[in-house]
């Protein structure tokens, strides 16, 4: 002890020290309030005055100078960025918890969590507006990539309106019924965007995924070969899953005859770089298979194979790949698997658990 403060031979034993002061300071705050902060009240406490004691001797130390770790539970989920106030309605990460098991009736408890999502929907296309200020004045793209320039914002869904000759069919393609549409139409054209199963989980490139994705397992129990008897299948690949992508197509009866380059463009025209693993990614690739007899309406050599165009939202395809099919194939019948709200198309199924 030296001057009145407490003497410590090593750094790890003050930071011991004053941590084990704290615990005890807030021991002592909360059986003020008739709490406890251990697991079990029948534990040994130290007496209120001891515990008052040693946190007034840490105080006075010179470790009281560093600042206690924020509670993260007490903090506001609140949109400042930019200058631009929050919202009145702030949401604390603790009151989305909201306790509807109570005495509450029914139809009070859902008015009460409709307006709740209300609220919460509010906050994030309030950040949500922010972000895209923030990545407008950076130069940064959605998808992380540095330019000069703004992706496309992606469509408005709450005023989007399904094209008057689409056929959009919401359901989850693991249990949809195949067979039906099978008896129902044979298609000339198939195109698919299979949510491939990363490698990884958890991506630590950059990349955030914001869809569902599938074993390969559950792709291969699709029963594609029953919906074509002859024509052309479209498949979107990513780097890692080349060689499963051609043991499908032989697995549902197609052969391998060309594939499509998607050269990705920022809105200045200029190659957008992706995140890889060796690589920065500036492509994706369509595979191309047929089986059976060529269709009737057939044309030939009516479209190059590879596509520059803008990249616009996660996973969203150009739209010169529906241009080239349609090419391709005039008047015929087409499907894709996989679909979104954004994919849909006149003359167009489109099957999908987002639309």
């Amino acid at each position: 002890m030296l001057n009145g403060e407490p003497y410590f031979e090593d750094d790890e034993a003050a930071m011991e020290a004053y941590h084990q002061a704290m615990r005890e300071e807030e021991a002592d705050e909360a059986s003020d309030y008739g709490c406890s902060n251990s697991e079990n009240d029948d534990d040994f406490q130290p007496s209120s005055s001891s515990r008052r004691k040693a946190g007034s001797r840490m105080r006075k130390s010179s470790l009281s100078k560093r600042k206690p770790t924020p509670d993260i539970g007490r903090l506001k989920m609140s949109s400042s960025v930019g200058g631009s106030p929050p919202p009145d309605d702030d949401v604390s990460i603790h009151s989305l918890d909201i306790d509807v098991t109570g005495d509450m009736e029914p139809l009070s408890a859902l008015q009460t969590l409709r307006a709740r999502e209300r609220s919460i929907r509010e906050h994030i296309a309030q950040i949500e507006r922010e972000i895209a200020e923030l990545e407008k004045k950076c130069g940064v793209d959605k998808a992380g990539a540095s330019d000069t320039g703004q992706s496309k914002p992606d469509i408005d869904m709450n005023e989007f309106k399904a094209p008057e000759w689409s056929v959009p069919i919401r359901a989850n393609v693991m249990n949809f019924e195949w067979e039906r549409l099978a008896r129902a139409c044979q298609f000339d054209v198939i195109l698919m965007d299979p949510p491939w199963q990363l490698a990884s989980q958890a991506p630590t490139r950059g990349v955030a995924i914001a869809y569902q994705q599938l074993p390969d397992v559950c792709i291969e129990s699709l029963p594609i070969q029953i919906l074509q008897k002859s024509g052309f299948i479209f498949i979107w690949v990513i780097n890692n899953k080349y060689t499963k992508a051609f043991r499908l197509m032989r697995q549902w009866g197609y052969t391998y005859v060309d594939d499509i380059a998607w050269v990705k463009q920022t809105v200045n025209r200029r190659m957008a770089k992706g995140h890889g693993y060796y690589l920065q990614h500036a492509k994706e690739t369509c595979l191309v298979g047929k089986k059976g007899a060529d269709p009737p309406n057939l044309q030939r050599s009516v479209a190059s194979d590879v596509i520059f165009s803008e990249r616009r939202g996660q996973s969203q395809k150009p739209e010169e790949m529906y241009e080239i099919i349609e090419q391709l194939v005039p008047g015929g019948n087409y499907l894709e698997i996989f679909g979104r709200k954004n994919n849909l198309r006149d003359y167009w199924v489109t099957i999908g658990n987002e639309l």
